[in-house]
């Protein structure tokens, strides 16, 4: 199933300028990673930018036993729960998370503004990676992708919008039927999709992303979204 767009219509003449730039800085952040694995360095990029929820923990632990020279660790890894968000392991991880940023993102950047939107996404993503890392510390793989952020755009939209049409085409071979599909839907599609994020996978020596609980966790972001959507009411 594929979401085209939803059927609700603003009286603003406002673009979504922040899901059109993090489109944009996305699918450029991923052609860059294209022309590293191409010249075989993009191993090194994603192990030392991904978030490994180990790395970050033995950190925290030399900190509190003295070790202040850990600080320096700290803060690149607090820079790569940014900057992982940025960074994806295949394409359809690429596709499945802009697509459904272009679908929900515009309609929650037209209700809560372009400074809302962009704290928004970059907060729910920092908060589920921090939920991964506390729920595994001890994973050695890294994690990416902006899986977090757009959960918790799909909370808030559905939380605001659960019976709303979302205009979609389902796929049979080489035929597109065009369908409407409440937009409570995608809340079940979207788990379902995550188990297909491995297909056209970049080359990365050692992994990223296992199918752990702490990948699943990003799920949370679901929750920050609707509870987000709750309390600005």
């Amino acid at each position: 199933m594929i979401p085209i767009s939803d059927n609700i219509f603003f009286f603003s003449h406002k673009r979504p300028i922040i899901v059109y730039g993090l489109i944009g800085l996305n699918l450029v952040i991923f052609l860059w990673e294209i022309k590293l694995e191409l010249s075989n360095e993009l191993t090194n990029v994603i192990y030392n930018w991904g978030i490994i929820p180990k790395q970050i923990s033995a950190a925290f632990i030399e900190l509190l036993t003295g070790n202040f020279a850990a600080i320096i660790i700290i803060f690149i890894s607090l820079a790569s729960l940014i900057v992982a968000t940025f960074l994806h392991s295949s394409f359809s991880q690429i596709l499945g998370n802009i697509l459904f940023l272009w679908v929900f993102g515009q309609t929650i950047e037209k209700i809560i503004g372009y400074r809302g939107f962009i704290l928004f996404y970059l907060v729910s993503s920092i908060i589920t990676s921090i939920i991964q890392i506390l729920v595994d510390p001890n994973l050695a793989v890294p994690l990416i992708g902006s899986n977090g952020a757009i959960a918790a755009i799909l909370g808030a939209y559905i939380t605001k919008f659960p019976q709303t049409k979302i205009y979609s085409v389902l796929p049979l071979i080489v035929i597109f039927i065009p369908v409407e599909i409440p937009a409570f839907f995608y809340l079940f599609w979207w788990f379902a999709q995550q188990l297909f994020y491995g297909i056209g996978s970049l080359n990365i020596t050692g992994g990223v992303n296992p199918p752990s609980l702490a990948y699943w966790m990003h799920g949370v972001g679901l929750i920050i979204g609707a509870a987000f959507m709750r309390i600005r009411k």
